[in-house]
């Protein structure tokens, strides 16, 4: 029996199964495709839900889990399945405590996101978006285990996974590709994290299979949300469902500079929960800004372009961090309401008595014809000179539909029985949102159900465990192995090694199966840090090892590189060639582009600790920037 569960893909709903797995005690493998963990995941924008937490009760929120669980089950529509609706929910407040107990995460500022009947999506006080803050943390603490105690976890980047390996109905482990190519195996239990397809434009896309008549629109994933989980599943013989409910949602990001560009950056719903208005191109409001993403986008369609998303001084100055970040993309505009009207195409005087009527709904003196009803951070005045304005458009943003699971996050096969082995958590496992997702819901998919995927998996493979050897002594013998290392002189920490026996095959796999955990002579990388260039990301390089050259560049040399095929950037005082950095950026090849031969301190600041550069990207350092010290705190 193979000694590790083997968790595929690295987002949020990867990474809290690879946690919970570590937690019970499992060894784990984790593969990703890409350079760096994070997946969509860093680049949620809102927070994450949860009703009855403590935060909550401290803020005095008159929220229940049973209204969180009507408010989802009401978005869900007529794809509801209560049972993973109640997952979701009920388990909401313990995701969103373990997040803060086990990592310690600031998740105590609470919004209202569209669909809501409570303020209950939770973020944090340090600014960064909810997404980044709350994966950042699951990463580092796995690459930081998995150097510690490679025994313990192993890491395979650059790896993407091809096939499910299955005998009968029991999934036995993986194929899949290296970093050169290479064909591999590995094998134990599966847990799949793989993500959604809405960046899927191939000619296998579900996109264009169920719902053509979106397959053009652009798309606010990274280019790895193409649906390679879904595939392999349904190829061998499990179950799609609502595969053609894909989210539109209202507000991506359109830049000015590359309008009709497929990849979008996506303008946060804390924004309209916040008090954000969309005006239409002819000024006028046209729906409830608070509706469900569905509804929100559906009223765009039917509306004059350009639409534009506003902010007023107060609902600007509550998500600060969010308007400064889209205006250092050029993304989005400061101006006063006169420039803004100006901006439309108006006359002041009408703008400012669409504002009058919305302030008058605001205070109760007018019914709103949109149907909204709750308004924060008002009233609004065109002589504020504090609007933040973005135009904005629907994009494919999230895919509600995905494998078929049970409860216990179990992958079900045509028969509708789970197969052994086989789990599936996050975006790829469909029927827990139904036909549309509330907003805050993603991040908190990943967390609950990448447990109880963790929670199932553990299971299986301890029962395995137990039933190898023959009957009991067997399983007494194996019990034994196991008490041997539990390490008396580090109390609270349990380390779990399954003896000697190898967990995988060379017979079956060419001699390129990884050995066990815990075994000698691994050919794998076991994390970032490897000097292995078969699977480790290339931006590998530990900080204590890292050092800034000595050649120094102006910002008239950085200035000469500010293309996507020679990108230099300034970052404080460090002077970067990051070309070949691009493809394996999380944030997107654009996040970096934009401040191609210019200085991207501040921006780099909002998002990242310093460490980032020498963990990730230190082979793209090539000097400082003349005139002035780099002040990069390691």
């Amino acid at each position: 029996m193979p000694q590790q569960v083997i968790v595929v893909g690295g987002g949020l709903s990867g990474l809290s199964a690879a946690h919970q797995l570590l937690i019970h005690g499992a060894n784990v493998h984790v593969f990703d495709k890409q350079g760096f963990f994070g997946g969509n995941s860093t680049k949620a924008t809102s927070g994450i839900n949860g009703a009855l937490t403590r935060t909550q009760i401290d803020l005095e929120i008159r929220d229940s889990v049973q209204q969180f669980y009507d408010d989802t089950l009401k978005s869900a529509k007529d794809r509801a399945r209560p049972d993973l609706i109640r997952v979701l929910t009920y388990n909401s407040a313990a995701a969103v405590e373990w997040l803060q107990d086990i990592f310690k995460l600031d998740l105590t500022l609470v919004s209202r996101l569209g669909g809501h009947s409570q303020p209950r999506t939770h973020r944090g006080h340090d600014a960064k978006f909810p997404g980044m803050a709350i994966t950042y943390a699951l990463m580092e603490k796995i690459e930081e285990i998995a150097e510690q105690t490679p025994d313990r976890a192993k890491i395979f980047m650059k790896c993407r996974v091809t096939s499910i390996l299955k005998e009968g109905n029991t999934v036995i482990g993986v194929e899949y590709e290296d970093a050169n190519g290479e064909k591999k195996r590995d094998y134990g239990p599966v847990v799949l994290a793989t993500g959604g397809y809405a960046a899927d434009f191939t000619e296998t896309s579900f996109i264009k299979k169920y719902r053509p008549e979106i397959f053009d629109l652009p798309s606010t994933n990274g280019t790895h949300a193409t649906g390679d989980g879904q595939k392999m599943v349904l190829a061998i013989g499990g179950n799609g469902v609502d595969l053609e409910k894909i989210q539109v949602h209202p507000t991506g990001l359109v830049d000015p500079r590359d309008p009709e560009n497929k990849w979008k950056f996506l303008a946060a719903e804390a924004l309209r929960g916040e008090g954000g208005l969309l005006l239409n191109g002819n000024g006028e409001r046209f729906c409830d800004e608070l509706g469900r993403r569905d509804y929100v986008s559906g009223e765009m369609f039917k509306n004059k372009f350009p639409i534009r998303l506003v902010l007023n001084g107060k609902a600007s100055n509550v998500l600060d961090f969010h308007t400064k970040h889209y205006a250092g993309r050029g993304l989005m505009k400061k101006m006063t309401g006169e420039e803004l009207a100006k901006d439309i195409g108006i006359p002041a005087s009408k703008l400012q008595k669409v504002f009058e009527e919305y302030n008058e709904i605001a205070d109760g003196k007018k019914k709103d014809p949109f149907g909204k009803k709750f308004f924060a951070n008002g009233p609004v005045t065109i002589d504020d000179d504090n609007f933040y304005v973005a135009l904005v458009t629907p994009v494919l943003h999230f895919t509600m539909g995905g494998v078929e699971i049970n409860d216990k996050a179990e992958v079900l096969n045509h028969d509708k029985e789970p197969f052994e082995g086989l789990f599936a958590c996050g975006e790829l496992a469909g029927g827990v949102h139904g036909a549309n997702r509330l907003g805050g819901s993603s991040l908190l998919g990943c967390v609950v159900y990448g447990r109880v995927a963790a929670d199932s998996a553990s299971k299986y493979l301890f029962q395995k465990v137990l039933k190898e050897g023959s009957g009991a002594s067997g399983a007494a013998n194996r019990l034994g192995q196991i008490s041997l290392h539990i390490d008396p002189s580090q109390p609270g920490r349990v380390v779990v090694d399954w003896g000697n026996k190898g967990g995988n095959d060379d017979d079956n796999n060419g001699g390129n199966a990884p050995p066990a955990a815990g075994g000698q002579g691994a050919s794998i990388a076991t994390s970032s840090t490897s000097s292995s260039s078969s699977s480790a990301a290339p931006a590998a390089a530990k900080p204590k090892a890292f050092s800034i050259p000595e050649k120094e560049y102006s910002m008239e040399d950085v200035a000469k590189h500010n293309k996507k095929d020679d990108c230099w950037v300034v970052v404080k005082g460090v002077v970067m060639d990051v070309t070949k950095f691009l493809p394996d950026h999380p944030g997107g090849e654009n996040a970096i582009v934009n401040f191609a031969g210019r200085d991207a301190t501040e921006e780099f600041e909002m998002l990242h600790e310093d460490r980032v550069i020498p963990k990730y990207a230190g082979y793209a350092v090539i000097g400082r920037l003349a005139g002035s010290e780099p002040s990069l705190e390691l």
